[in-house]
């Protein structure tokens, strides 16, 4: 690592800890001062919320840093073209792509960095946080159950479930309703049960009954008081699924989730889109950094523009990205999109927009 190289890596850095702090606090302030007033009526005492705002800092930072890597790449180079210095090292024969060298591996370190917080942090963090809001804040008693987010399971080709309400643990439903088909989509039969608990030989169904509709339009109840049912599901499947969303999930608990339902070609477009979604964004610094070199030397090859050009650059920038991806996400969701398509489009139409600014820079 030469002395050269050493220099723009920490100039880099020192922008990068100034512009992502900023940002950071910014944020902070921001979500502080709106949601304050609010949590000062239920008189919980300073220390809850201030906990409860240092655990959403991991969410904040991985939401930043991606921005903040491209500002800071735009006043880097804006503040050592404004110095000649850009001028002084293409002079002495350095090359572009050694001198973006130092940006791509600092943006590649703070990627890893954003994979292991969206992999493993962030769930764990936001989760807690939301516990501290609602039981230290707001000072509601832990839910014994739950209202179902999504409330509805698919649990094998032909049936479909729906619960009303979940434990914390995810082993009680109460309001359980399940659906099964025949071909081609007719309803066959009914079960209805005020509550399904786990047990070691499976879940069992109390206090139901089941409906079975004949061909001849008459149907036909039986009551029962318990009968154990073979679902595919296990309490973790509606704690983390049905309860909330994946952004509590770590990707381990996605993956173990989505390959034991796989097997029985069970489709998640929701969640496979969110899983391909978190695997994407930790990239996304890689990508601004390369947009920011290009637009900080496009002009003329050596020249970046102004520091208010560069700001308002990355700001427009920014917003396209976001824009893009929150529509792709969105469309991978509903299904309109693969989610492989959805969780990845945005960094690859702003990869080659910037390799394309790239190749317009005079080498």
């Amino acid at each position: 690592m030469t002395i050269l190289f050493r220099y723009i890596l920490r100039e880099y850095s020192k922008i990068f800890g100034m512009c992502f702090s900023g940002l950071v606090t910014i944020y902070l302030v921001i979500d502080f001062f709106e949601k304050v007033r609010r949590f000062l009526r239920y008189e919980s005492g300073i220390l809850p919320i201030l906990l409860y705002f240092v655990l959403k800092i991991p969410s904040i930072s991985f939401q930043v840093a991606p921005f903040a890597v491209l500002v800071a790449t735009l006043l880097t180079l804006g503040l050592l073209s404004r110095s000649n210095e850009i001028t002084a090292m293409r002079s002495c024969g350095v090359s572009l792509l050694w001198m973006s060298s130092p940006f791509l591996l600092f943006a590649s370190g703070i990627s890893v960095i954003l994979f292991s917080f969206s992999s493993t942090i962030i769930p764990l963090a936001s989760e807690k946080a939301e516990e501290v809001r609602a039981v230290q804040i707001e000072q509601k008693p832990v839910p014994v159950t739950v209202k179902a987010v999504q409330p509805w399971a698919r649990i094998s080709a032909h049936s479909l479930m729906k619960v009303a309400e979940i434990d914390a643990e995810g082993k009680t439903l109460r309001g359980v309703r399940i659906f099964y088909f025949r071909p081609p989509f007719q309803l066959d039969r009914i079960t209805e049960a005020e509550e399904a608990r786990y047990a070691t030989n499976g879940w069992v169904l109390r206090n139901g009954f089941h409906r079975q509709f004949h061909s001849d339009e008459t149907v036909e109840l039986a009551r029962f008081s318990e009968q154990t049912i073979n679902l595919p599901l296990i309490p973790d499947d509606f704690s983390s699924s049905l309860v909330g969303n994946s952004e509590t999930m770590t990707f381990r608990e996605i993956h173990s989730y989505l390959e034991r339902f796989r097997q029985e070609g069970f489709t998640f477009s929701r969640l496979l889109t969110d899983y391909y979604d978190r695997m994407a964004l930790p990239l996304v610094t890689i990508v601004m950094v390369l947009v920011g070199i290009a637009l900080s030397l496009r002009r003329s090859g050596v020249r970046g523009g102004s520091m208010t050009v560069g700001i308002g650059q990355a700001f427009i920038v920014g917003f396209c990205y976001w824009t893009t991806h929150s529509i792709a996400i969105a469309l991978g969701r509903g299904g309109a999109l693969a989610p492989v398509l959805a969780g990845w489009m945005a960094n690859a139409l702003f990869l080659s927009f910037g390799l394309y600014l790239l190749l317009k820079v005079r080498h």
